[in-house]
Protein backbone atom coordinates (compact mmCIF):
# COMPACT_ATOMS: atom_id res chain seq x y z
CA UNK A 1 0.00 0.00 0.00
CA UNK A 2 1.25 3.24 -0.88
CA UNK A 3 0.64 6.40 1.16
CA UNK A 4 -0.15 9.81 0.28
CA UNK A 5 -0.56 13.19 2.21
CA UNK A 6 -3.81 14.79 2.15
CA UNK A 7 -2.69 17.96 3.21
CA UNK A 8 -2.10 21.82 1.68
CA UNK A 9 -0.05 22.56 4.74
CA UNK A 10 3.58 23.52 3.52
CA UNK A 11 5.61 22.92 6.76
CA UNK A 12 3.44 19.50 7.21
CA UNK A 13 4.20 18.88 3.85
CA UNK A 14 8.15 19.51 4.45
CA UNK A 15 8.13 17.09 7.62
CA UNK A 16 6.18 14.06 5.85
CA UNK A 17 8.64 14.45 2.70
CA UNK A 18 11.84 14.80 4.73
CA UNK A 19 11.27 11.63 6.51
CA UNK A 20 8.71 9.45 5.04
CA UNK A 21 7.96 7.63 1.52
CA UNK A 22 5.35 9.43 1.15
CA UNK A 23 4.31 8.96 -2.80
CA UNK A 24 2.32 12.23 -3.26
CA UNK A 25 -0.47 15.08 -1.91
CA UNK A 26 -4.38 14.97 -2.48
CA UNK A 27 -6.03 18.08 -2.09
CA UNK A 28 -9.40 19.80 -2.37
CA UNK A 29 -11.02 22.94 -2.12
CA UNK A 30 -11.40 22.50 2.03
CA UNK A 31 -7.14 21.48 1.85
CA UNK A 32 -7.20 24.74 -0.16
CA UNK A 33 -9.18 27.14 2.21
CA UNK A 34 -7.34 25.27 5.39
CA UNK A 35 -3.89 26.49 4.01
CA UNK A 36 -4.82 30.13 4.12
CA UNK A 37 -3.62 30.07 0.80
CA UNK A 38 -5.10 30.24 -2.65
CA UNK A 39 -4.94 27.56 -5.23
CA UNK A 40 -2.62 29.30 -7.75
CA UNK A 41 -0.39 30.01 -4.76
CA UNK A 42 -0.68 27.12 -2.63
CA UNK A 43 0.14 24.46 -5.77
CA UNK A 44 2.98 25.49 -7.01
CA UNK A 45 4.59 25.47 -3.66
CA UNK A 46 3.16 21.80 -2.88
CA UNK A 47 5.20 20.88 -6.43
CA UNK A 48 8.47 22.28 -5.17
CA UNK A 49 8.15 19.76 -2.66
CA UNK A 50 6.99 16.90 -4.29
CA UNK A 51 8.98 16.80 -7.32
CA UNK A 52 7.31 14.42 -10.12
CA UNK A 53 5.07 12.41 -7.18
CA UNK A 54 1.53 12.29 -7.57
CA UNK A 55 -0.59 15.77 -7.38
CA UNK A 56 -4.46 15.17 -6.89
CA UNK A 57 -6.39 18.15 -7.45
CA UNK A 58 -10.29 18.61 -7.20
CA UNK A 59 -12.31 20.35 -10.12
CA UNK A 60 -15.32 22.62 -8.65
CA UNK A 61 -17.47 22.50 -12.10
CA UNK A 62 -21.15 21.30 -12.33
CA UNK A 63 -21.17 19.94 -15.67
CA UNK A 64 -19.09 17.18 -17.71
CA UNK A 65 -18.01 19.77 -20.25
CA UNK A 66 -17.15 22.38 -17.45
CA UNK A 67 -14.90 19.95 -15.44
CA UNK A 68 -13.19 18.88 -17.81
CA UNK A 69 -12.22 22.73 -19.04
CA UNK A 70 -11.54 23.12 -15.38
CA UNK A 71 -9.01 20.16 -15.40
CA UNK A 72 -7.40 21.16 -18.39
CA UNK A 73 -6.34 24.64 -17.28
CA UNK A 74 -4.95 23.07 -13.87
CA UNK A 75 -2.84 20.95 -15.92
CA UNK A 76 -1.36 24.04 -18.44
CA UNK A 77 -1.67 26.66 -15.77
CA UNK A 78 0.50 24.27 -13.42
CA UNK A 79 2.67 22.66 -16.09
CA UNK A 80 1.67 19.25 -14.92
CA UNK A 81 2.33 16.01 -15.98
CA UNK A 82 2.43 12.62 -16.15
CA UNK A 83 2.34 13.30 -12.51
CA UNK A 84 -1.47 15.39 -12.12
CA UNK A 85 -4.79 13.53 -11.14
CA UNK A 86 -8.20 15.22 -11.51
CA UNK A 87 -10.13 14.74 -9.03
CA UNK A 88 -13.94 14.70 -9.96
CA UNK A 89 -16.77 13.78 -7.82
CA UNK A 90 -18.90 10.37 -8.83
CA UNK A 91 -22.22 12.75 -9.73
CA UNK A 92 -24.29 11.60 -12.65
CA UNK A 93 -21.86 14.98 -14.54
CA UNK A 94 -18.82 13.18 -12.69
CA UNK A 95 -19.14 9.62 -14.50
CA UNK A 96 -19.63 11.63 -18.04
CA UNK A 97 -16.36 13.59 -17.30
CA UNK A 98 -14.46 10.94 -16.06
CA UNK A 99 -15.00 9.66 -19.75
CA UNK A 100 -13.87 12.80 -21.40
CA UNK A 101 -11.04 12.92 -19.01
CA UNK A 102 -9.39 10.08 -19.88
CA UNK A 103 -10.19 10.81 -23.94
CA UNK A 104 -8.24 13.93 -23.10
CA UNK A 105 -5.67 11.53 -21.80
CA UNK A 106 -5.75 12.96 -18.38
CA UNK A 107 -5.68 10.58 -14.97
CA UNK A 108 -8.76 10.60 -12.88
CA UNK A 109 -8.95 10.14 -9.36
CA UNK A 110 -13.01 9.30 -8.78
CA UNK A 111 -13.76 11.07 -5.45
CA UNK A 112 -16.77 11.37 -2.95
CA UNK A 113 -17.05 8.19 -3.44
CA UNK A 114 -19.66 6.13 -0.31
CA UNK A 115 -20.68 2.80 -2.41
CA UNK A 116 -19.26 -0.25 -4.11
CA UNK A 117 -21.29 0.41 -7.16
CA UNK A 118 -20.55 3.95 -6.90
CA UNK A 119 -16.95 2.44 -7.60
CA UNK A 120 -17.70 0.07 -10.15
CA UNK A 121 -19.34 3.17 -12.31
CA UNK A 122 -16.07 4.97 -11.92
CA UNK A 123 -13.86 2.13 -12.79
CA UNK A 124 -15.83 1.24 -15.40
CA UNK A 125 -15.96 4.78 -16.74
CA UNK A 126 -12.45 4.86 -16.69
CA UNK A 127 -11.02 5.85 -13.38
CA UNK A 128 -7.30 5.20 -12.26
CA UNK A 129 -8.32 6.01 -8.38
CA UNK A 130 -11.37 5.63 -6.84
CA UNK A 131 -12.16 7.22 -3.40
CA UNK A 132 -14.27 5.83 -0.95
CA UNK A 133 -14.16 8.58 2.31
CA UNK A 134 -13.94 5.82 5.39
CA UNK A 135 -13.78 7.77 8.11
CA UNK A 136 -17.65 9.81 6.27
CA UNK A 137 -18.95 6.30 6.09
CA UNK A 138 -18.50 5.28 9.68
CA UNK A 139 -19.83 8.73 10.66
CA UNK A 140 -23.37 7.67 9.22
CA UNK A 141 -23.03 3.70 10.15
CA UNK A 142 -22.07 2.25 6.55
CA UNK A 143 -18.47 0.53 7.96
CA UNK A 144 -15.96 2.31 5.84
CA UNK A 145 -13.45 -0.70 6.02
CA UNK A 146 -16.15 -2.65 4.79
CA UNK A 147 -16.82 -0.65 1.97
CA UNK A 148 -12.95 -0.76 0.77
CA UNK A 149 -13.14 -4.13 0.99
CA UNK A 150 -16.06 -4.80 -1.16
CA UNK A 151 -14.61 -2.62 -3.62
CA UNK A 152 -11.48 -4.36 -3.28
CA UNK A 153 -12.81 -7.50 -4.11
CA UNK A 154 -14.62 -6.61 -6.40
CA UNK A 155 -12.36 -5.24 -8.95
CA UNK A 156 -10.42 -7.98 -7.97
CA UNK A 157 -13.24 -10.35 -9.14
CA UNK A 158 -13.62 -8.34 -12.97
CA UNK A 159 -9.85 -7.58 -13.39
CA UNK A 160 -10.18 -3.84 -13.02
CA UNK A 161 -6.96 -1.79 -13.31
CA UNK A 162 -8.58 0.52 -11.24
CA UNK A 163 -7.24 1.12 -7.86
CA UNK A 164 -8.53 2.12 -4.75
CA UNK A 165 -7.02 5.17 -2.64
CA UNK A 166 -8.59 5.18 0.14
CA UNK A 167 -9.56 8.90 2.09
CA UNK A 168 -10.79 10.30 5.08
CA UNK A 169 -8.91 8.80 8.05
CA UNK A 170 -9.09 9.88 11.41
CA UNK A 171 -7.02 6.92 13.60
CA UNK A 172 -4.00 4.47 13.25
CA UNK A 173 -6.93 1.45 13.09
CA UNK A 174 -8.55 2.62 9.84
CA UNK A 175 -5.13 2.46 8.37
CA UNK A 176 -4.67 -0.17 9.80
CA UNK A 177 -7.88 -1.89 8.66
CA UNK A 178 -7.90 -0.51 5.11
CA UNK A 179 -4.61 -2.25 4.64
CA UNK A 180 -5.47 -5.50 5.82
CA UNK A 181 -7.83 -5.94 2.76
CA UNK A 182 -5.67 -5.23 -0.07
CA UNK A 183 -6.51 -1.93 -0.65
CA UNK A 184 -3.77 -0.18 -2.66
CA UNK A 185 -3.22 3.70 -1.40
CA UNK A 186 -4.50 5.62 1.27
CA UNK A 187 -4.30 9.04 1.96
CA UNK A 188 -4.42 11.13 5.22
CA UNK A 189 -3.89 13.86 7.10
CA UNK A 190 -0.48 14.46 8.58
CA UNK A 191 -1.74 13.86 12.23
CA UNK A 192 -2.42 10.09 11.28
CA UNK A 193 0.63 10.01 8.85
CA UNK A 194 2.88 10.72 12.07
CA UNK A 195 1.16 8.54 14.18
CA UNK A 196 2.35 5.60 12.11
CA UNK A 197 5.47 6.58 13.04
CA UNK A 198 5.20 7.04 16.58
CA UNK A 199 5.13 4.34 19.49
CA UNK A 200 6.19 4.36 23.23
CA UNK A 201 8.09 0.83 22.88
CA UNK A 202 9.76 2.31 20.06
CA UNK A 203 11.22 5.23 21.91
CA UNK A 204 11.80 3.16 24.68
CA UNK A 205 13.87 0.75 22.71
CA UNK A 206 15.77 3.35 21.33
CA UNK A 207 16.67 4.92 24.89
CA UNK A 208 17.34 1.61 25.84
CA UNK A 209 19.87 0.83 23.12
CA UNK A 210 21.73 4.03 23.78
CA UNK A 211 21.93 3.59 27.21
CA UNK A 212 23.34 -0.13 26.71
CA UNK A 213 25.92 1.21 23.87
CA UNK A 214 28.03 3.41 26.82
CA UNK A 215 31.52 1.77 27.16
CA UNK A 216 30.78 -0.84 24.38
CA UNK A 217 30.13 0.99 21.48
CA UNK A 218 33.91 2.25 21.23
CA UNK A 219 34.21 3.45 17.48
CA UNK A 220 34.99 7.02 17.29
CA UNK A 221 32.25 8.69 14.74
CA UNK A 222 33.51 11.69 14.47
CA UNK A 223 36.37 10.07 12.47
CA UNK A 224 36.25 10.85 8.84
Amino acid sequence: MIYLADTANIEELKELFNYLPIEGVTTNPTIVKNSGKTLSKIIPEIQQYIGDKMLHVQVISQTAEEMIKEAKIYRDYFDMKSNYFVKIPVTKEGFKAIKMAKDADMKVTATAIFTQQQAMFAANAGADYVAPYVNRLDNIVSHGIDVVSDIVKTFQINNSKCQVLAASFKNLDQVYRVSMVGCQAMTASHEVLMSIVNHPMTDKSVLDFESDSEGVYDINLTQQ
